[in-house]
């Protein structure tokens, strides 16, 4: 159809949320109010139409035409619409959708709004969403079934997710701009608009090397073994090992500094151990809490900001952790029900996940009842109480003259890569009894625990040495939320620290020279790697 208008109002910003129209041939969004252009028969984050601005058409007039939609069409508008709603309705904003409980019922609503093809008679669409969602793994994420121990009902799964979260990035997929747009991320979530959009995960500037990825990506993903994959919103793939039974997962991917990374393009190692050196630790550069390494009954939120305990009480640990220097974050507990519980505060890595934080050597709490102290399971009276509505803060001091804080972060390339649900982990034991006795305290460091802005006190002194980090433990139905920074409800005044969020782009740099000292200075495949050159 055609629509007079007197003049074109380019807009500064995306208008998410509201029906936006893309111009073909400029490119430039605008929203359909602009031009007066009927919108009761169109959605926000459609695809399926052709649109000419004024300015560009040869008419002078706007061009705007709705066109048939196929399923991942259909299913991309819907997960946009339902994800956007979720951001500005829900305190918890959800990335994973049902399949039965939203996504159907969502296109099943909006039917005639999202296409010009008349509603089927039989209702076989519902069966072949799932196959075009299942099969489109460059869009969509798919999660088949709860985690263990998740109080989510089965009857909710499937359920399906965006990719690429960045909602800006859906558009219509005109054919100027697939060619335009070559050299970007094939995943595009539009098939070629949005260009300008960056991949997600550890440092992806440094993947791109020489500017061209589109002939590596192909060879990748026509290696079942090495396919690269691409990580959900938030740096983490969705089924995953746990760290459990003494042993510990590291997510991995190749390291594009190793010596031979053209052995990343072949399937020699089908049937064979892979060298660890190919590959190094997969990073994101966010702090968040981790999936991994958590009890497996505690239920994290989309967003890993969350957490809902389950039962007796079990642990889950941040992402990041610190080997020096001093940190800082907050907890806000959103509901404690009647003989709920919790026990705040930091652990080494090989603190007991299914056990109050505080329970070993690794590990010191606070705990919300009589606001008792808690190392090797000893409780000592600190301070007052805290409960819902509370929010509280964590500070810890490591020394930078220890053996650990001068000590790089370790590469696990001498460790047993296995494969998981299409991904390499790095396998690694945990010797904890050995790590007990190692243990030897550190002069000068403490930690020092805060109740809405006020200290509390140096909760410990002469801490063990080691990396430490953000660990909550749960008992019973409680739920809190973490807050790494850098913004904070109650900054501390007293005291000079930096946000745990930093820790995110700071591990992937002590990361990255780790994993480069490693192939200068240890035998690769019985040669060394090139020495460095002045």
């Amino acid at each position: 159809m055609d629509t007079q208008a007197g003049s074109v109002d380019e807009e500064n910003g995306r208008q998410l949320g509201e029906v936006e129209l893309q111009c073909g041939i400029c490119t430039k969004w605008f929203t359909a109010d602009t031009f007066g252009i009927d919108t009761s028969s169109c959605l926000p984050f459609m695809t399926n139409y052709s649109f000419h601005c004024n300015v560009c058409h040869h008419s002078g007039n706007t061009y705007f035409l709705r066109k048939q939609a196929n399923l991942k069409e259909m299913c991309l508008s819907a997960l946009a619409n339902l994800t956007w709603q979720s951001r500005t309705q829900d305190e918890h904003p959800k990335t994973m959708f049902s399949k039965d409980k939203d996504i159907i019922p969502f296109i099943d609503k909006y039917w005639e709004c999202m296409t010009t093809r008349q509603r089927p008679g039989k209702m076989t669409w519902p069966n072949n969403i799932v196959k075009t969602m299942s099969k489109e793994r460059d869009v969509f994420l798919v999660k088949e079934h709860p985690d263990p121990g998740s109080k989510d009902p089965e009857e909710d799964y499937p359920k399906f997710g965006l990719l690429d979260q960045d909602l800006s990035n859906i558009g219509p997929a005109y054919d100027n701009q697939k060619q335009s747009s070559a050299v970007s991320t094939s995943g595009n979530l539009n098939g070629g608009i949005a260009a300008g959009s960056s991949g997600k995960g550890r440092g992806a500037k440094r993947k791109q090397q020489d500017g061209g990825t589109t002939g590596t990506t192909k060879k990748a993903r026509s290696d079942p073994l090495f396919s690269a994959q691409r990580l959900p919103p938030h740096g983490y793939p969705l089924e995953h090992p746990f760290n459990k039974d003494g042993y510990r997962y590291i997510l991995a991917e190749p390291d594009p500094h190793a010596p031979d990374p053209e052995k990343l393009e072949l399937d020699c190692w089908a049937g064979k151990p892979i060298p660890g050196d190919l590959y190094r630790a997969c990073l994101y550069e966010r702090v968040l809490l981790a999936l991994h390494d958590r009890a497996p009954q505690l239920k994290i939120s989309d967003d890993r900001l969350t957490v809902v305990g389950e039962k007796g009480y079990s642990m889950v640990r941040a992402s990041h952790g610190v080997r020096k220097g001093a940190w800082y974050f907050e907890i806000t507990v959103d509901e404690m029900p009647p003989d709920t519980a919790a026990r705040l505060g930091w652990s080494q890595p090989l603190g007991n996940l299914q056990a109050p934080l505080g329970y070993d050597k690794f590990s010191y709490s606070w705990r919300s009842k009589k606001g008792t102290k808690f190392h090797q399971s000893i409780g000592k009276h600190y301070s007052s109480g805290y409960g819902q509505g509370d929010v509280l803060g964590f500070y810890i001091n490591l020394p930078e003259d220890t053996e650990t804080a001068k000590s790089l972060p370790d590469t696990y390339k001498d460790k047993a890569l296995i494969k998981f649900k299409s991904y390499l982990y790095f396998e690694e034991k945990d010797f904890v009894d050995k790590a007990e006795k190692s243990l030897k305290q550190t002069p000068h460091s403490e930690i020092i625990f805060y109740k809405n802005g006020v200290n509390q006190g140096v909760a410990y002194k002469d801490i063990f040495e080691g990396v430490y980090f953000p660990a909550i433990s749960l008992y019973k139905s409680c739920t809190v939320s973490i807050n790494f920074g850098p913004c904070f409800k109650y900054p501390p005044k007293d005291l000079t620290y930096r946000p745990m969020s930093d820790m995110g782009w700071g591990a992937v740099v002590e990361h990255t020279l780790a994993d480069v000292l490693y192939h200068v200075e240890t035998e690769v495949d019985g040669r060394r790697s090139p020495p460095w050159e002045p």
